[in-house]
């Protein structure tokens, strides 16, 4: 189901968003939807990092590398 909700902004900005919404043939709906998804995704990423680092927290390298080790290239 989809809500409603309202936003404020400064009308200039308004204006100058939907004329470029517009030129990209979207609507200002329709990419707030797409950066409301990613906003919500952001935590979601974290909780799937976080896991991974729980999972892999028993690794170890075996010794602590130099500098000069960590940033080499072959």
């Amino acid at each position: 189901m989809i809500k409603n909700i309202t936003l404020s902004a400064e009308e200039a900005l308004i204006q100058r968003a939907r004329r470029r919404a517009m030129a990209e043939n979207t609507t200002l709906n329709e990419l707030f939807r797409a950066w409301l998804g990613r906003y919500v995704a952001q935590d979601a990423a974290l909780d799937r990092y976080d896991a991974l680092l729980a999972r892999l927290g028993h690794v170890e390298a075996g010794r602590k590398f130099s500098r000069d080790e960590l940033n080499a290239r072959d």
